[in-house]
């Protein structure tokens, strides 16, 4: 079960690249694995009736206590054969619904079989926690699914409300599974059933926990959104809304009614709704003029009695309510399907257009016709079985006197009359032939043929429902097991003198006559309904509520947004700044008499030099009139900060610190160029004092936070065993590149992350209508010109290979050289840029190999290779970045994440825990011993997304700036 969990993630990646090679008969390959899983199911059938559990279990996160066990009971064995028996069926019939189309099938064939695998491990892991996992994937992937029509609006908004109410659902369940796993001790579902617990917290856990079964299973007031999920293709109807998603939801109720429905929260809430919901969905469905739209509310009726019978929590019941299950499975997708077929062949669903259909399709009529009666419950079908076992259970639980029996029989009743009406209505509207307003018999709507094996797939759904009736006392032998684990009645109920038992002849029981009267008066009422019922009978619906709630959020956004975000900068700093000073001055002040504060003047006689210089530029800084002169005042704290370091045993970090005042000094100098020189030229500053006041009042509680921070460790710290741990897990010893590529891997990996989404950013704002970066393919070369060994020469055309003709010409140092403006170049600067670039390159990699064990590392490196590219780009301008690094800089930065990643995963196949690293150590005969750490190409990856920022600020902030003012120029405008 484990291996074909795995396989369930890995087959979906390929299909999209099969689709394109054979199209829509890549279905065929998709229906293979749903079919070894369901045949592995059916192997596994006389372990489960036997009683003896098929159990595999992994353990995923033991820190956690969460494992990937797969356990299969009675109750996951029949979901397990409807999940992966169905789903291959679906499957099967998309190959011939999708005939001839190609426009995103290899994405939908890979979601639709991924679905598939998330509702096998859904329904058959035994870790609650595992489960609300598997729930969200089905929630994410559903969206996709719902939305495959994305040039749809429709389909888009369908998408957006299944997944919003869904994953709604499924964060409240969230809350409620840590209640539950927290009280219980264990996030075993089997050993918490086992244990029953009870109590507040386990009745809170509940409610929390139907709140996602409900919302899954489409249950009011969460029912709306699965009409709306009719914008999908037909086949996600037939299976997620049919056999798949929304009984994720009825699973989960199944799965804990036999324990839990004695809590008082449980019956309340499931029959209540489930009631509701069954006579709500039954009302719409007559109301609907499309056939897709009559099944979804019949869908939604329909999930309402899943949700009662199986829900009410008493062994006959149970029975009742899984052979309901089963049937529901089958007779609705079934139908779902001749749906799919209709529209297909005829494009239309509205049933004020089909007319004299059944006659000119007789096979497919037929089964559509046995597939109605299962829903309404009509001998020999399951549907008949099951709704005869459903009524006998709970009228009695009714005549027990058990307050929700009685509410659960009337409604089953009353849903049950309404079933009829619109099973009739749906059949009628397909198939029959329609008259006009004179009695006159409407022309018959043209009925093309379909593919035999488009019809494949229902004949056999529907065929089944037969089947499975014939079998009831089979059925009846193999869903004991689940029902066994029920009581036999209610608290103050007395049990049943005989258990009861599925087949398909019980005499002339109450259940019967009830069953033959709600059929009767169904027929009626679609008699008294068939020419028009009114749209509403409410003045709103659940799905206009679910609009308003949308538009009462954007409008409170907005105002929120207007009142919070102003535009300013100051205002946003000083927000933050004050509410820092509030709560950390308030837990400084609480906690004054607790001090213990030992402050030492100094450290070093050189902190008694540079702290002076740093506090002077600090304060000048505060009132420098020009931009440039605050920049770099600011910086030179940063440069003492440097000389801290250095005199301070730090090394590594006064080279970092050093190379990153560089390389934001250029940065802020780039920017510069596009804003005003003198602050406050365009907006000047206001309210001095009280920035003064807020400022040093901030400065002073950070300072009184480092005191008591430092004086209130009572433990020793771990860093003073990072040496040892340095050398003995990194094999470095250099302790500050080892803890950041090993001991404390993850921060760096996170690191990078924000590095990325930084680079990003920034190039977004400057790349306005496009972020496409053509400057990596930039050459002062002309086109299809070939690079030579001769040396460069400027001429009037441009940088040529040096010729006879040429001899006489200026050296080109720089290939970009000629092309920037004559009065920002500087031919010293050339030629040194051209002798310190491939030495400054080499030193970069040099800090890069050398930092595990000498100060340096691939942070280190890659800022030097990044003042290379300065270098470069300041020399000779945007063309001659382009030539310097002949690549995207979004290639770089993917590069290195993806190899820091694969740093992470790749230890996992060697059974360890991401980031382990590993060494080898080799004698070489002129080298002697070398030595290799894993954790090298972490540091790589570092490397190369350093590099990357860089250049692609260089690439935004420099280049692009420049491509935009050389435009401004060429129209007439001013530009500095």
């Amino acid at each position: 079960m484990l291996a074909l969990l795995g396989a369930f993630a890995i087959v979906p990646l390929l299909l999209p690249w099969l689709t394109h090679r054979i199209g829509a008969r890549a279905f065929y390959v998709a229906a293979v694995l749903p079919i070894v899983a369901f045949a592995l199911a059916v192997a596994q059938t006389p372990a489960v009736l036997a009683g003896d559990i098929p159990f595999e279990t992994y353990d995923w996160i033991p820190a956690l206590g969460i494992q990937l066990s797969m356990r299969m009971d009675t109750l996951s064995w029949v979901m397990t054969l409807i999940v992966t028996g169905v789903g291959a069926l679906v499957m099967i019939y998309c190959r011939w619904y999708f005939d001839g189309k190609s426009e995103g099938l290899g994405q939908f064939s890979a979601v639709l079989l991924a679905f598939a695998g998330a509702m096998y491990g859904l329904v058959l892991t035994d870790d609650l926690v595992v489960l609300v996992m598997f729930w969200e994937i089905t929630s994410v992937l559903s969206y996709l699914l719902i939305g495959y029509y994305h040039r749809r609006a429709a389909s888009r908004r369908a998408a957006l409300q299944a997944l919003l109410v869904t994953t709604l659902g499924g964060l409240v369940m969230l809350i409620g599974v840590v209640l539950l796993v927290v009280d219980a001790g264990t996030s075993s579902i089997s050993t918490i059933l086992a244990e029953a617990p009870t109590g507040a917290v386990v009745d809170a856990a509940l409610v929390l926990i139907l709140v996602g079964a409900l919302s899954k299973s489409a249950i009011f007031p969460f029912h709306f959104w699965l009409p709306g999920a009719m914008a999908a293709p037909t086949p996600v109807s037939a299976y997620l809304h049919a056999a798949a998603m929304v009984k994720a939801g009825i699973y989960l109720i199944a799965r804990l009614a036999p324990i839990f429905a004695i809590a008082p929260t449980w019956r309340p809430i499931v029959i209540g709704l489930g009631v509701f919901t069954m006579l709500l969905g039954g009302i719409q469905s007559l109301r609907e003029t499309d056939l897709k739209r009559i099944l979804a509310f019949g869908t939604v009726s329909q999930l309402g009695l899943l949700t009662v019978v199986l829900g009410y929590g008493t062994r006959d019941a149970a029975l009742a309510g899984l052979a309901l299950l089963v049937s529901h499975a089958l007779f609705k997708s079934a139908l779902f399907l001749v749906v799919g077929i209709i529209d297909r062949q005829l494009s239309t669903r509205d049933i004020g257009e089909l007319s004299g259909v059944g006659r000119q399709a007789p096979t497919i009529a037929v089964f559509s016709a046995i597939a109605v009666a299962s829903m309404v419950g009509i001998i020999p079908t399951i549907g008949f079985v099951a709704k005869e076992g459903a009524i006998t259970a709970l009228l009695h639980e009714a005549e027990g006197g058990a307050p929700w029996g009685i509410v659960a029989v009337v409604g089953v009743a009353l849903g049950s009359v309404l079933t009829a009406a619109y099973g009739i209505r749906f059949l009628w509207g397909a198939f029959w032939t329609k008259k006009d307003a004179s009695g006159a018999a409407l022309p018959k709507t043209e009925w093309p043929d379909p593919p035999i094996g488009f019809l494949a797939a229902p004949v056999i759904l529907a065929g089944l429902t037969v089947v499975a009736g014939l079998a009831a006392p089979w059925i009846d032998t193999a869903f004991a097991g689940y029902a066994d684990l029920a009581p036999a009645a209610s608290p103050g109920v007395p049990a049943p003198e005989h258990p009861a038992h599925l087949a398909l002849w019980h005499g002339l029981e109450p259940a019967l006559w009830i069953s033959l009267a709600s059929i009767a008066i169904g027929a009626g009422l679609f008699w008294i309904t068939r020419a028009k019922m009114p749209k509403r009978m409410t003045p709103f619906s659940a799905a206009e509520v679910y609009n308003a709630s949308l538009r009462g959020i954007a409008r409170l956004s907005v105002i929120t947004t207007t009142a919070t975000q102003r535009g300013s900068l100051p205002v946003y700093v000083g927000t933050i700044f004050v509410v820092l000073l509030a709560a950390e001055g308030t837990a400084l002040v609480a906690g004054m008499g607790m001090w213990e504060v030992q402050i030492d003047g100094w450290q070093t006689p050189m902190q008694l030099v540079v702290a002076p210089i740093m506090i002077i530029a600090g304060l000048i800084a505060v009132r420098a009139q020009k931009r440039y002169t605050g920049v770099v005042l600011v910086s030179v704290t940063g440069l003492g900060m440097v000389l801290l370091f250095a005199t301070s045993g730090a090394p590594d970090l006064a080279l970092t610190q050093i190379l990153v005042e560089t390389v934001t000094l250029v940065t802020f100098a780039l920017v510069l160029r596009r804003i005003p020189a003198r602050m406050g030229e365009h907006n000047a500053s206001v309210a001095p004092v009280a920035r003064a006041i807020l400022a040093a009042g901030v400065g002073l509680t950070m300072a009184c936070v480092a005191l008591v921070a430092t004086g209130a460790r009572v433990e020793k710290p771990i860093s003073e065993r990072f040496p040892e741990l340095a050398y003995e897990l990194g094999h470095g010893k250099n302790v500050v590149n080892v803890a950041l590529v090993d001991l404390r891997g993850w921060d760096t990996m996170g690191e990078l992350s924000v590095l990325i989404l930084a680079a990003t950013g920034v190039a977004s704002l400057v790349f306005v209508t496009h972020r496409s970066d053509t400057l990596s393919k930039a050459s002062a070369l002309p086109t299809g010109a070939t690079r030579t060994r001769r040396p460069l020469v400027e001429t009037s055309e441009g940088v040529r290979p040096r010729t006879a003709g040429t001899t006489g010409n200026r050296q080109a140092w720089l290939v970009g050289g000629q092309r920037v403006r004559p009065e920002n170049r500087s031919l010293m600067l050339e030629v040194i840029v051209r002798i310190l670039f491939h030495t400054i390159i080499i030193v970069s990699l040099y800090l890069l190999f050398a930092g595990h064990n000498l100060p340096g590392g691939g942070f280190a490196g890659g800022l030097v290779a990044g003042m290379a590219l300065v270098m470069r780009y300041v020399a000779g301008g945007r063309y001659e970045l382009g030539a310097a690094a002949p690549t995207d800089a979004g290639r770089l930065l993917g590069a290195g994440m993806t190899i820091a990643v694969a740093c992470a995963i790749v230890p996992l196949f060697f059974g360890e825990a991401p980031l382990t690293s590993t060494y080898w150590e080799w004698d070489l005969p002129v080298l002697g011993e070398v030595e290799f750490v894993t954790s090298t190409l972490f540091d790589i990856g570092v490397y190369l997304v350093v590099i990357g920022l860089v250049l692609d600020v260089l690439r935004s902030l420099g280049a692009e700036v420049d491509r935009q003012a050389q435009e401004l120029r060429s129209r007439g405008v001013m530009v500095p």
